[in-house]
Formats: C-alpha cells, structure tokens, sequence
C-alpha cells in the first residue's frame, strides 16, 4: 500500500473559490458550471458537441514533473510499469526480445516519411529496453537540467499511484477539458481561436512536417519546463501541448448523442466502462485503452492537430512514452 504523502500548506490562488483544501499548494480552482463539451469541427472522436455540467475542483497548475515524481518514487520505493518486466502471458504474440523493461521513444527519421499506411508509427516510435521516467530516451539519457520539466514514460497506474500518494486523483476527461477551455467556451484553443496571435507562439507543439521536421518555432526539440508558456484563464499551464495527460475515463470512440439526452446535462459524467476501450484489429487490442488530453510537442497539422481542448485520444494503459505525463486535482466534496 502506498502511504498518502503530508499535506503542503494551502494557497489560495483564486478568486471565488472555496475553502482550499490542505493539498491545495500549487493548485487553481476550476468553478462548477456547464459548458459545451468536444467539438464537431475536427476528428470524429471529439463528436458531438454536448452541454456536460461539472463540480468545482482544484487542479494543479502543471503537470506533474520530474522533481516531483522523484519525491515520490524516494519516498515510496516505487518503480514504474516501464522499469518492470513485463508478463508474458499479457503479450501472447510479443517478440520475446521485448519483453524486457522498457518504453516507447520518439525518434526523428532523417527524411520524409508515409504517414497513413499500417504500422507508419514504427518509422519515428521505437520500444526502446531500459528508458523510463529516470531514462527518459533510454540509457545513458538523465534528468540533469529537466527537473523542472514533465515527468514521461508514465503508464496509468504509474499516475493513479503517484495521485494516491499525494492524496489527489486523477480528473475525468470532462473535468479536464472544462479546465483547459479557462472559461473560453467553444474555442477552438485555449487561448482563443487563433493559433499564434501576432506570430506568438502559446504552446509547445510540432511546427514543420512531421514526423521528420521540426523548425522549433516554439523553441524546443522535445518537452519544455512547466511555466514556460503562458497560463489559460483560470491560471493552469500547458493545457495545450508539451505532453498528453491521462484521465481516467475509459475511452468511447465518440462522445455520447445529445439529442438523446436532450432533456438534461449530464453531471460530472464519467466512463467507466472498458467495454467500448479496446481497439480491435490492432496490436495490444487486449489492452484497455484510457482517454488521453491536451495533445503534446509531438502533435503537428499534419498529422495530429490535437493540441485543442477538444481533442481526445485512446492510449492503453500499460503504455509508457517520452510525450506522456499527467496531473492531479482535489475534488471540492
């Protein structure tokens, strides 16, 4: 079992809000309220835009990062999915060479490559033995300098564990995105309908031709400290980018219709059910999948314009990448 850790000092860091709770140092309140969740304009998993109504809640301002996740891990003994062997009985069909710890790392081809085309994700991810949250690219990389970046290579149960301990959890899908929108309901951004105002760039993200391209506009090759962009309305950074979030909705390949549900908006809705999760035909199609938020560096025009408040992805929840981190909240009841 894993011992909650002690509770940091209170801010309040927001007008309006609540009491805050002990664990709230470092946490913005999110008010309760309904908006107009997804969006019809994009990818079909985002469909159909529907009003959802949610509680207030704190939620910390970044993601978790790298510092952070060491307090954690030294204070535990905690070791990460991608530090562990996996079982074989799990991956049937795995090259044994494989199964060994490990995680996904990006990495840049030299040229142009086809994007559309069964198993096109092995030209730029490659599983690579012995990277995980200490080695983020694998051996011989460290966490020298990135202390104050996101921690990667985070499965879900290496987020839930560590949201446990901190005496947090992990938000809905809903709860994180009426949190990315900062009050700006329907934007396209979270920061408005414009991608760089004025030629300003406002999120880490891929500018040039993924995945072989990157002109880094934005001023980096990969993740970014927290804090280096600007906050949304309501004072969270990189709602937008930088690296994809777990929630702990399963995931649906769309969002629940509307018009049948007209008479009312759902309340702090919640998917938990895995049936719908799994992605067939597909390797690790015996892996639940969770709803992933915000889009990361990785996420380009031309191939995943998913740094958007709207945007949702299914990732099974024993991956571990060098694009995925996560951060907790306090529900206010």
């Amino acid at each position: 079992m894993i011992t909650p850790a002690p509770g940091p000092p209170a801010q309040d860091h927001s007008p309006g809000a609540p009491p805050p709770s002990p664990l709230a140092k470092h946490m913005v309140w999110v008010p309760g309220g309904t908006f107009q969740m997804g969006s019809n304009d994009f990818y079909p998993e985002e469909r159909p835009v529907h009003p959802v109504a949610v509680d207030g809640f704190w939620m910390d301002e970044h993601a978790v990062t790298n510092a952070e996740f060491r307090r954690f891990v030294q204070a535990t003994g905690y070791r990460t999915l991608a530090e562990r062997p996996p079982n074989p009985a799990e991956y049937p069909d795995a090259d044994p060479a494989l199964l060994v710890p490990g995680a996904l790392v990006f990495r840049r081809p030299p040229q142009r490559v086809s994007l559309h085309h069964p198993g096109a994700y092995q030209a730029w991810w490659a599983y690579v033995p012995g990277a995980c949250w200490r080695h983020p690219a694998g051996p011989g990389s460290t966490l020298a300098g990135r202390e104050r970046h996101p921690v990667v290579q985070v499965a879900y149960a290496d987020a839930a564990a560590y949201a446990q301990w901190a005496g947090k959890v992990l938000p809905t899908e809903a709860e994180w995105e009426r949190a990315a929108r900062g009050g700006l309901d329907g934007a396209v951004f979270v920061w408005g309908d414009e991608f760089a105002p004025r030629g300003r760039m406002l999120a880490n993200t891929w500018q040039g031709e993924f995945p072989w391209q990157n002109l880094k506009t934005d001023g980096y090759e990969g993740t970014s400290p927290v804090g280096t962009f600007a906050p949304n309305g309501y004072g969270l950074y990189d709602m937008a980018g930088n690296v994809w979030e777990w929630t702990t909705d399963f995931y649906t390949p769309h969002h629940p219709d509307a018009a049948a549900e007209a008479c009312c908006s759902p309340r702090n809705p919640r998917a938990e059910s895995a049936a719908q999760s799994y992605a067939a035909g597909q390797p690790g199609a015996q892996i639940p999948r969770r709803v992933l938020k915000g889009g990361s560096h990785l996420c380009a025009p031309n191939y995943c314009l998913r740094y958007r408040p709207a945007a949702r992805q299914g990732e099974s929840i024993d991956t571990a990448t060098s694009h995925i981190g996560f951060r907790c909240i306090v529900r206010a009841t």
